[in-house]
Formats: structure tokens, sequence, C-alpha cells
């Protein structure tokens, strides 16, 4: 069976990478759909309570309203030397790639994973028409290709 969940947070970025209006610092209203499987164990399978006690409180402490950077954008050099000059203590997510949705929605999966839930399928919203559904295929994919090239990990960028 499939439990849907939602979240939101809202996170800055840029992508050093681009040529364009996406490699300025902003920020977006993300969403994210989790499609859980459960598998029914009697009358009550799982409660939402379940997904939302342990997500609500991550996604707050590690995005919501702060930075996602990688960590090899020279803005992070920046910004770390700020941090270490003034005592300021920013809420920076370290990227070991670029801060695309498509790298969000990896590190999320993966994040989610590791909190012990099976996700189907994720779903970010960067913006109102811009979405990228990310499946375990996909994940499974991408682990195989950044353990041969960058691990995406936030342990990797630490």
């Amino acid at each position: 069976m499939i439990i849907q969940k939602q979240y939101k947070f809202y996170a800055a970025h840029r992508n050093e990478e681009l040529q364009d209006k996406c490699s300025n610092l902003h920020g977006h209203r993300y969403g994210i759909t989790c499609h859980f499987e459960v598998e029914r164990t009697g009358a009550l399978s799982t409660l939402f309570g379940d997904f939302d006690g342990k997500i609500e409180p991550f996604l707050k402490a590690e995005y919501d309203h702060g930075m996602m950077i990688h960590v090899k954008d020279p803005l992070y050099d920046t910004l770390t030397q700020h941090m270490l000059r003034t005592g300021e203590d920013l809420k920076l997510k370290r990227f070991a790639q670029p801060t695309t949705v498509e790298n969000l929605a990896h590190m999320l999966f993966t994040e989610i994973t590791e909190m012990g839930f099976r996700l189907s399928l994720l779903e970010v919203r960067e913006t109102d028409s811009s979405v990228v559904r990310y499946r375990r295929e996909d994940w499974v994919n991408d682990n195989r290709y950044f353990a041969s090239n960058t691990a995406l990990t936030s342990e990797s960028v630490s």
C-alpha cells in the first residue's frame, strides 16, 4: 500500500555552473511529496504521525530557512571564512554536487530512506510549475553512478 505525505520548507541556493539567472543566490518554497510503501499488519498499518515525527523536525533542522550550497562553489569558501571570522553560524546544507532539484531529490530520498522509511517515489516541487518525480529506481541508479564518481551525501561534504 502507498501512503502519501506532503511537506514544505524554504531554502536558498544557486547553481554556480549556469550562466543565467539561476547562478544568482535566490530562494524557493520547496514542496516534497513522499510516497511511502507500507505493509498492512492489521487494521492499522502506519500512523501519519510516524512520518511527521521524524521528517518534519529533520527538514526544519537541516533545510528550512537555510542555504543549500555546493562545496565547490566559490561562495562556499567565502561563507565559511565569514563564519570563522565573525562567529556567525549560518545554516548551510552542504552538497557534494551542484544544488539542482535533481540532486536535492537524491539527497532527500537518501536521508528519508536512512530514517527507516521505504519510499517508492519522491516528488520535489521547486516552483508551482516545476516538479521532479524521483523513483526508487532513479535512486538506485544514482547511487551506482555517484559511488563510482563523487558521493552525493552530506557525510562526504561535512
